[in-house]
């Protein structure tokens, strides 16, 4: 094989890893606007009918979610009261599975005060949707991060910003009211 033949074949491939990193992202950050506009109906058109959503030990809530219509209920019976908003900060991706790091913004009960909860997600597709979603965070009623770490100079969201450099649109999903 020669030289030529062999970049071209790594073009081929980085040409296939960037759409599948924009396909994946367009699909994740849709479904996660639907959970911070509360939109059952956007998160259902993300999700695959038989979705599985798999909650960390130890949070509230931890048992896994069954179904698209299920899971989109219960993201908005859950992000309502809390007025959450989750932002996609990065994302690492394959043709059927996708790693991202993201915020969610919220107000714990009885505060008036945003914390950030920063956690990551593993997601596999089926069919061109979301199958399955593995959650690893830890829910705390305060901000929640790693220890140092330069999250604005990463283009990540912050308190002053809740949108990243990767899901820009984000600060303009807000909880809609009345049932869908």
């Amino acid at each position: 094989m020669t030289a030529e033949r062999v970049g071209s074949n790594r073009a081929d491939q980085q040409s296939a890893a960037n759409a599948d990193t924009a396909s994946w992202m367009d699909l994740i950050t849709r479904y996660y606007d639907g959970c911070s506009s509360s939109d059952v109906q956007l998160m259902v058109e993300t999700l695959h009918p038989d979705v599985v959503h798999w909650f960390l030990t130890g949070n509230v809530g931890t048992r896994a979610v069954h179904g698209a219509e299920h899971l989109a209920r219960y993201w908005r019976k859950v992000a309502r009261p809390i007025q959450a908003r989750w932002v996609v900060d990065t994302i690492c991706a394959s043709a059927d599975q996708a790693v991202i790091e993201w915020t969610m913004f919220w107000v714990p009960p009885g505060s008036s005060t945003r914390v950030a909860t920063r956690g990551a997600e593993w997601f596999v597709r089926t069919d061109g949707l979301i199958s399955e979603i593995r959650s690893y965070y830890r829910m705390r009623p305060e901000d929640t991060g790693l220890d140092g770490f330069p999250y604005a100079e990463r283009g990540y969201s912050t308190q002053v910003a809740e949108r990243s450099s990767i899901h820009p649109a984000a600060h303009t999903f807000h909880h809609q009211n009345g049932d869908q």
